[in-house]
Formats: structure tokens, sequence, C-alpha cells
């Protein structure tokens, strides 16, 4: 075994493994089983024109290498983005712990109770600091957040208001720049007009039926908002504020205003800023909107025995769902870096936080009273950690304080703007000001004299209490927090306890040499909107993994700006319909999108400005290419674009994919392909061999980011060379094409901190390692499929018999004994494992898919529980409910209980097969009651007490 080489560590599947995997598969080689899968007159005729793969050690230096070619500046920046402080307790205990980043979303709630729990700390935190009744788990960014109230409130308009005809959305002139550009891609498909200007002169038309404040405004000034909300409110015009949750500690909650939503970024709740991403932004508004809101609702309810339960509420909100009625296409929350901001407001406490707060504005004040005292005028009456001041000379004071090492905002040729953060300290405060002084050729004051008024007016001074549940008082100390963090871990299945088999997923190593760099300062205090010279190492890298993204699709230019799948099926749509419109075909909005497509594509698609056409599929799960031919030709004129996923959403090479993008290009379309099952293409064949236009790729699926217990993700899109000039652009750094569209998220290059797991794992495994990880995800799934033969029904294959990547096990006719597919979900809980996906694409089926990373002995392990189960279904019959997969999971309490009514033994219930017990994995709850949860719905942490009452 060569140790140097990567691919050896990163595929579970040994040379040994081989020939029993080919006597179950019925194959005599590799060459044979792709041959049999993927259709010939797509594979590629040559490998993958990428590098030679490197050692874990090699890249661990280059990445060091290039970390060094970063310049760490004091950022003042600000514009949403602030260094934060991230306690090591949680860095080390969450951030660095594969228990928390390998996580999945928490679908399946009985193995998932930790997790859960400190979704619902955020939510509570969110919900309390912005003075709101109802949070969600966390959306992509502030600008993504702002976006998403604005359309919700669009929707609101005439169901709540029957404003049908108004279409205008007033924003303040104080919302931050990366914002505006969001807001102005996401309203022109849906026919919103923006109006910008200043809050002080709007006059409250019946014409709107929105508006967006910034709170503090993106320079600092603190305006109290009060009288235009009561005066919006009295017009049937809602309100939107984003709000600094830093600032909410001292400043009156815009809840109290009356506000309908309030969103922003709890970056600064000991986040790395990570060049702009991954950061968990939040989403709060009234509980009237409940059903609206958008993104993941965390919510409690009870279980089988009446035990308080946590799970995913009113799922019939989201878009696998709703698909084209949905208003939102977000199903990524960003669970992790939400989970590490909640842990910092539990570590913390309310007490910690206006400690920080204080520390933060008080700093702000001695900066603003220092200049002042040496002559500057200082521009804004209230604030809270920025202040405004005119200068000379903007560009002697850039000079002066790059040389310094310190970053300021530059309004204009004589304004510049400081904004300070938790980082700030009484040595920072010298060379700050010094710049100051410097560049002007003036001598500080021997003697300082601290003003003592108070900035923050009593109207804006926060009053309410807040953070006063039991969790936000208990955990001060590290030992305490730290046994806190294993008490919520131990409740969850993660990937490092048993393999997570969900197809469309793509559950694989997350490799620590991948994620180590994740935790380092060169990296993680770098402020996104930073010169580029002071990004060198960044540049490198996100410019090296663009061009590896774009060689592997075979495309001309990649984007990584889109922070989810989702926001890249969008991001893609939107270059579609730039493309069109430049061409004078602005009327070309008709979507074709296949019956079996991803829940998220059609919502996507309606995200843009396009009609959806719904298109069947054949018996044996393809695309009917008769009735695509049909429906071409009758929207001929007006057809934009179909939206295909390949390998299909059922896991089948389909043999007529060319002649279906021939057909779409035919007629004028242009050709979208979810990247979702990627990790059956790489080194095989690409989007660009199957005739497709622009594909987005689900960096946390084929490219190994971690899911992180329901995010981060991150989609960025691949181009073919007609689409390149549209690729986004961003309003603060430059990028994007020569024609490029408005942003697509707030940071130039989404979440650049996490593109470098991607950039690792490309590297270290190079051309040949990637095309072998392939392969070996199409071994592993037939090699499942074979075992189960004959027990289970596979529901779709190929024209030769093979699945690609995953496939669909067909579980409806065990309805006869009276099993559903969820029983056989619970039930793998007992025997270690996570459920793969379920009655997704097709209701009552599984969907499984292994991926590479699997051992043949992981891989058997699954086979066997999954043939045991199979066993369990024939012992039971319809008449019989009280059995051993109706009542599962079983939970230790269960089992250890003094009473045992249940028709089968402990050991079966707890271990069924030998292999369980030697790794036992125990729910801490039983089933949960869904229906109960959402009629009654609570998503913060309410005292026992309050829940026991409902």
């Amino acid at each position: 075994m060569n140790t140097d080489v990567f691919a050896s560590r990163h595929i579970g599947i040994t040379e040994k493994d081989l020939q029993p995997m080919f006597e179950i598969v019925g194959v005599d080689s590799l060459e044979q089983l792709i041959y049999e899968t993927i259709p010939d007159d797509i594979r590629l005729k040559s490998p993958l024109d990428l590098p030679k793969g490197i050692s874990e050690h090699k890249f661990l230096t280059h990445i060091q290498e290039l970390a060094d070619k970063n310049k760490v500046f004091k950022s003042y920046i600000g514009l949403g983005y602030h260094e934060s402080l991230i306690p090591s307790a949680i860095k080390r205990n969450i951030l660095e712990n594969p228990g928390w980043y390998t996580a999945y979303t928490p679908y399946q709630a009985e193995i998932a109770q930790g997790r859960l729990e400190a979704l619902l700390n955020f939510q509570t935190m969110v919900s309390d600091l912005t003075g709101m009744e109802l949070a969600n788990a966390s959306l992509l960014d502030e600008s993504t957040a702002a976006a998403e109230a604005m359309t919700m409130l669009f929707d609101l308009r005439s169901r709540q208001q029957k404003k049908d005809g108004t279409t205008k959305f007033f924003i303040s002139e104080e919302v931050l720049p990366q914002t505006l550009s969001l807001l102005k891609t996401r309203s022109t498909p849906l026919g919103i007009e923006l109006v910008i200007g200043n809050h002080e002169e709007f006059d409250f038309s019946t014409d709107f039926y929105g508006a967006l404040l910034q709170y503090p405004g993106k320079h600092g000034q603190v305006h109290d908002y009060a009288g235009f909300v009561e005066n919006a409110k009295a017009n049937d015009i809602k309100v939107a504020v984003a709000a600094d949750i830093l600032s909410l500690v001292l400043l009156t909650p815009p809840g109290e205003w009356g506000v309908d939503v309030v969103v922003g970024t709890t970056q600064r709740f000991g986040i790395p800023l990570g060049y702009g991403g991954p950061h968990a932004a939040f989403f709060a508004t009234k509980e009237a909107y409940k059903r609206n809101i958008p993104g993941r609702i965390i919510g409690v309810t009870k279980d089988t025995d009446g035990n308080r339960a946590l799970r995913m509420a009113l799922q019939t909100r989201e878009q696998h769902i709703k698909r084209d009625k949905a208003t939102s296409n977000i199903c990524t929350a960003q669970v992790l870096l939400a989970v590490m901001a909640g842990m910092y407001a539990v570590y913390h406490g309310p007490d910690g936080l206006r400690y920080i707060a204080n520390k933060v504005h008080n700093y702000t004040k001695m900066v603003s009273d220092f200049l002042s005292e040496m002559g500057f005028k200082q521009l804004n009456s209230t604030y809270f950690d920025t202040v405004k001041f005119k200068v000379d000379d903007v560009q002697k004071l850039k000079e002066t304080a790059e040389n310094a090492g310190i970053n300021l905002n530059y309004i204009d040729d004589n304004t510049v703007s400081i904004s300070l953060n938790e980082a700030f300290s009484q040595d920072d405060f010298k060379p700050l000001v010094e710049c100051f002084m410097r560049s002007q050729n003036k001598k500080p004051s021997e003697s300082f004299v601290k003003s003592v008024e108070q900035i923050l007016p009593d109207s804006l001074q926060r009053q309410a209490p807040f953070l006063e549940h039991e969790v936000f008082n208990s955990y001060h100390s590290e030992t305490e927090l730290m046994r806190y963090i294993k008490k919520l871990e131990r409740k969850d299945l993660a990937l490092n306890h048993s393999m997570i088999s969900l197809g469309s997923c793509t559950m694989k190593l997350n490799a620590a040499s991948e994620m180590l760099p994740l935790s380092w300062a060169n990296w993680g205090n770098i402020h996104p909107f930073v010169p580029l010279n002071q990004a060198e190492g960044y540049q490198i890298a996100l410019k090296e993994l663009e061009s590896q993204l774009t060689t592997i699709t075979g495309f001309a230019a990649t984007s990584l700006q889109p922070n989810s799948g989702a926001q890249g099926e969008y991001a893609g749509l939107m270059t579609i319909r730039a493309y069109h419109e430049s061409r004078g075909e602005g009327h070309r909005n008709i979507c074709i999108i296949p019956a079996s497509a991803h829940g998220t594509n059609p919502a996507s698609a309606v995200m843009a400005g396009m009609k959806v056409v719904v298109t069947k599929t054949d018996d044996k799960g393809n695309i009917d290419v008769a009735d695509l031919t049909d429906k071409v030709i009758q929207h001929s004129e007006n057809l934009a674009a179909l939206m295909v996923t390949y390998p299909s959403t059922h896991g089948v090479f389909e043999s007529s994919i060319v002649q279906v993008t021939q057909l779409i290009h035919e007629h004028g379309g242009q050709v979208y392909m979810d990247g979702a099952n990627m990790n059956a293409q790489v080194g095989l064949t690409n989007p660009a061999t199957i005739g497709a236009d622009v594909c987005h790729l689900n960096l946390h699926k084929t490219f190994a980011i971690p899911h992180g217990g329901g995010g981060p993700g991150v989609g960025p899109i691949c181009v073919a060379e007609q689409l390149k000039p549209f690729l986004p652009s961003n309003p603060v750094i430059e990028t994007g094409g020569e024609n490029a569209i408005t942003a697509i998220s707030g940071a130039p290059w989404g979440s650049a901190l996490a593109c470098l797991i991607s950039y690792g794992y490309i590297k270290m495994l190079g051309a040949e390692g990637l095309t072998e990880s392939t392969i070996m995800a199409i071994l592993n799934a037939n090699y499942i499929k074979d075992r189960l033969k004959g027990k289970f029904d596979v529901l779709y294959t190929g024209e030769r018999g093979r699945a690609a990547h995953e496939m669909i096990i067909d579980c409806r006719p065990f309805k006869a004994h009276g099993i559903e597919v969820i029983d056989i979900a619970k039930r793998l809980m007992d025997y270690g494992f996570h459920a793969p996906t379920v009655s997704f694409p097709v209701a009552g089926t599984i969907m499984i898919e292994p991926t590479e990373s699997e051992s043949l002995a992981e891989l058997d392990r699954f086979c066997e529980a999954m043939l045991s189960i199979r066993e369990e279904i024939d012992e039971v019959s319809a008449e019989n409910p009280n059995n051993v997969l109706k009542n599962a999971p079983h939970t230790m309490e269960m089992v250890t209980n003094d009473t045992w009514d249940f028709p089968y033994s402990r050991q079966k219930a707890a271990f069924p097969l030998p292999f369980v017990g030697e790794n036992k994995f125990w729910p801490s709850i039983r089933r949960t009651d869904e229906a109960f949860g959402d009629r009654n719905l609570i998503c913060t942490c309410t005292p026992i007490e309050a829940y026991a009452e409902a």
C-alpha cells in the first residue's frame, strides 16, 4: 500500500475486495461494469486533464504556503462582516468535530435530537434578540435572507392585503450594497419594482407593498424607525429590517416597533470571516406567517411515550412538496454555523453578550471622541460600532492605513467609516488613530478627555430582557460547555458512527486533511472586501478550483458564488435568462422539467420568472421522449430551458440524453443539468458531453464539503462559452463576466472558506483518483443492489440492468404486511444506520447511495441489516401492529424498563444482529408525533411547564 496516495484513504474498497464483489455483481472487471452502466456515446474519450494527485502531507504543506500569501490585516470595513473571536471550546468540540460536521439534515428526528436542540437554541437566541415571535433554523447569508423577506412579503400582499397590483418595494439607501445587488437580481424576474431612497422622505404611498430598512445603517448611523413603521402599518405596507445581531444586545429590538420580518447574519457570534462565508443568516417573523417563512423550522412535539421531542416543523412548506407553488427554493440551512452561533450565546449568556456589546460600543465611542478632538469631523450622531468621518485625502489615509496593516471602509474621496469588532483591544487603539493623524500630518494631543455623553438615546436603548432560559445561563465554564456539547453530540448519528446511504445526498468521507485549514487564522480572518492583493492565497486557490471544476464538467467557466445547490439552480437559470435577453429573445420563458426532477427545480424556475411545463416519465423511469417532443414543439417559440438531472433522479444513465439535449437546442432552448448526481459522472462523462449548457455542482455532495447537519452547502455553476459573459457579479469586488448579472449571494466568492475543502479533495485525488472514486461509487451501488436481489425490488435500472451510483428500492409491496416505508427507516436505527432517502422521488420507496468511501465490511453490514429487516417483515401481518418494525426505534429507556409488554425479546428489539452490540447507537426518543407538533407549534426554548400546558 502506497501511503502517499490519498485515494487509498478516501476510497473504502481495496484491491482484494474486487473479486468477491465482481462475483455478486456478475462482471469480470470494472471496465465491464462501467460499459454496462454508462451509454458509450457519452463516455469521455480521454482522461481528465488534471494533475496527478498529491499526498496529504504535500497538500497541507501547499495549503500552508498559500495561507502565508494572505495578509491578515486588522479589518474595520464592516458592511455586514466583522472579525469575531471563536471560543476555543466551540472550535474544538464543534467546528473540528466530525460528530457535528458529518451529520445529515435532521429529517430522521429520533437520531438527531442533539442537533435539533442546538438549533432550537439558535432560534430562541434570534427570537429573543430581534423581539420577534418566530425564527427559522438559519438561511444562507444576510443578503439572501433580505431577498427572502422581500419575496415572502410580496407573496402575502394579495392574500392578506388584497393589493393584487401592488409591486413596489421600498429600500432604504442605508441598506448594504451586496444586499441591494441581490435584491435587484431576485426582484426582476418576479416583476417587483424596487424604489431606493431616504426613509425619512418616504411618502408611504399605497403603491408599495413593503419596505426594507437597515439597523444600524450601512455606515453606522442608528435610526429610530418606530415612526416609520407606524406610518407603514397605517398604509398596509409591511416592513422588514436587516439588523446587526450584536447591536440588538444594546438597541431596541425591531420587534417592539411591530415590524413584520427581521433578518441579518450571526457571523459575529463566533464564526470566522472566511473571506465571505459560510455564515448563518437569521430570519425572524410573526407567528401569523409561520406557513410562509422560508427555510427550516425546528419545533417541539412529543414521542410515542409522550416525552418531549424535537423535529423539523411544518415540512409541507418546503419546496420538495410545493414545487412550482413554493415561494422559496431554499432548502439548505447553515446548520453547522447556526449551531456554533447558538452555542456562542449559550457559552457567553446574556451577561457575557452585554459585556461584549458594551466593549465594542465603548471602544467605538473612544475612537470617535479622540479623532473628533483631533479635528476630524464625525458624521454619525448615533452609532453602535461604526463611525463615519470626513477626511481631506482618502487616498493618503488608505496608503497610510494599509502600510500599518489596517483596512477601513473608503466611502468616497472625502469620507471613510470605521467598524469595530469583538477582537478590538486597547492595543489596537493607537495604531488605528495614528493612521488618521499621519495621513494629515497631525500630532496627537498629549491629553485626551473621553466624553461621558450617552450616544444612544433612551428611545433606542434596549429595555427588554433576553436569553432568560436555563440553557443560556448554565454553561459558562469550559468544563460545563464541553459536557453539554458532548451530551448533544451523543444523541446524533453522524458519519463517524456508520454509513449514511442517502440517495441523492452523497454522504462521503470528509477527510481531516481537507478540513484542517478551516481553523487556520490566515484563512479564517480575511474580510471578503479586502483588496485582492491581501487575499493572494485565496485567489490562487479559488481560481484553481474554478479551473478544476470547469475541466471536470467540460465547460468554459465557473462561478463559485452560489451558497447552495438551490441557489446554484437559480444562478444557472438567471444566466440562461440573461443570454436569451441579450439575443432579443427575452420572451422565452418556458422551462420544461421532468416529473421526476428534484423539488427545488420547479421552485427555482418560477423564481427565475419562468413558467414550468412538466413532462412524463415512462414505465422504466426515463424521460418520456415522445411527450417531451410534443411539449417542446408546442412551446418552441417561447422555450427557455430544460432542467434535467443526470444520471436521472431514478438512478439511471438514460441513453436518450443526447437526443433530448439536441431537441432542446433545435428549438432555441438551453439545457440546465442539475448536478446532484455528479458523483456518477466525474472522469467518465460530463455535462458538456451530454449536451448541457450549464450545471450546478453540490460541493457538499460530490466534492466532499461536509453536510454539517444540513449546511453549509456550496453550489457553484459551470457554464458553456455562450453563457460565460453572464456569470454573477458583486457590487464591491469585481467578479463575473463582461455582461454579468447582479449578485446571487452576498460575498464575491460565496462561501470561500468551505471551498478550500473541495480544492483539497480534487488536489489530493487528482485525475486518476477522481475517476476511480466515481467507478467505485457505481460498483458499491450495484453491489448493494445485487446483494438485496430477490428480497427487495429495485424500481428502475438501466438498459443493461445496472444502477448508476444509487438505486430506488420499492417498499410498497410490504403494505400487505401492514408495513410502511417509514417503518423500515425507523427500524434501521436499531441496527445503527441512518435511513436512506425516504419516499423521494417515488412515494413508498427508499433511495440508497453508498458512495465510494465505504468499505466492503460496512456495505455488508448494511445489507445484512436490510436482509434481516426483510425477514422481520415476513414475520408480521397487517392484523398485528404490535411488532418490532411498528415499534421501532427502540430506546435504551424502553429496553431497560422493568416492564416489557412486547411480543418479541429485548434482544431482538435492540441487538438484532451480532455486529450491533459491538457499536450500539441508541436513539434518544421514540417516534415523533409530527401532527401534534404542527398543531401546537413551539419553536423556541419554552419552559417545560408551558409545553406541558400546551
